[in-house]
């Protein structure tokens, strides 16, 4: 559905990327009539200090609370403030080394630091339950 070739589709030629956009709704009018939270997390597995361990870090953002505060659903924002957060830790020398590097790579607690301060408060699950 992705492609900008044309392809048949019952006897007429399409664009399969404009008939997608087509049956879409406009990314700009689910703001107001999305409701429920988000949850964005990870869940790490591993020995610490000889030890099993299991670590869930995560957060939990409202839809409603987000379009109220910006004018669109917490997606938007979940993707928008850590690309910000990321791109100022750059600018500012918080991140800052030669070469090349991921963001895995530098040091996670300014970044974390300013998920607070810019609404994407995270919580920590020290034994959370695993569901397969």
């Amino acid at each position: 559905m992705l492609s900008t070739t044309p392809i048949m589709f019952e006897g007429k030629e399409i664009v399969p990327i404009q008939f997608l956009k087509a049956l879409l709704p406009d990314p700009a009018t689910l703001g107001p009539r999305t409701v429920g939270k988000t949850n964005i997390g990870c869940i790490f597995t591993g020995k610490k200090d000889g030890k099993e361990k299991t670590y869930y870090l995560y957060n939990i953002c409202d839809h409603q609370e987000c379009y109220r505060e910006v004018g669109s659903q917490a997606i938007s924002y979940t993707t928008g403030v850590p690309a910000m957060i990321g791109a100022s830790m750059l600018l500012t020398g918080k991140w800052n080394k030669p070469g090349v590097y991921t963001a895995e790579e530098f040091d996670p607690d300014p970044f974390m630091e300013e998920l607070n301060k810019w609404g994407l408060p995270w919580q920590e699950d020290f034994n959370p339950t695993l569901v397969d």
